[in-house]
């Protein structure tokens, strides 16, 4: 079998993996499982990139996403009271489905009215160095700052689901 036909079979099975567990997250009413599920589907991404030759992309893919952010998601759940009476039943449902399938809508208007135009150009090799130095040079400020922002976020929640009474 060839290389190519070999990474594009892997890349469409990942591909259904990653929409399935992503699915999966919306539908599951257990709020445990639902995390299990979206770190599937933060893996499945990774294994995207590998099949796109962004081997950087998918590392930092599985250690921010699949590792820090997925413990940070475990442990939120966790703190969580009543976490086994799975999520309630919400008043927002009917507004949430229609806008969800009014961005469908637009995504599938979109998608079949663009022209795709193919590359005939192989990915650049080596492109962790250029990622790696505009982090560290370029972009250090935001990067700071969207860390600090998610730590921020992250015990705004934990106070949030903890209460006053605690």
């Amino acid at each position: 079998m060839n290389v190519g036909v070999a990474a594009s079979i892997a890349f469409w099975i990942m591909a259904i993996i990653a929409v399935v567990s992503a699915l999966a997250v919306i539908v599951t009413r257990d709020i445990f499982r639902a995390a299990l599920f979206l770190i599937l589907a933060f893996l499945t991404v990774a294994g995207l990139f590998i099949t796109l030759s962004a081997d950087f992309v998918a590392a930092v893919q599985v250690l921010v996403y699949g590792g820090a952010i997925s413990i940070l998601l475990i442990f939120a759940v966790l703190l969580t009271r009543d976490v086994q009476k799975g999520n309630p039943s919400n008043r927002m449902l009917k507004p949430a489905v229609f806008l969800g399938a009014l961005f469908a809508a637009t995504l599938i208007v979109v998608i079949t009215n663009s022209t795709w135009k193919l590359s005939g150009d192989s990915p650049p090799q080596g492109t962790t160095a250029a990622i790696g130095d505009a982090l560290v040079n370029s972009y250090v400020l935001p990067f700071e700052i969207a860390s600090v922002l998610l730590l921020a976020a992250m015990i705004g929640a934990i106070v949030v689901a903890r209460g006053r009474d605690e």
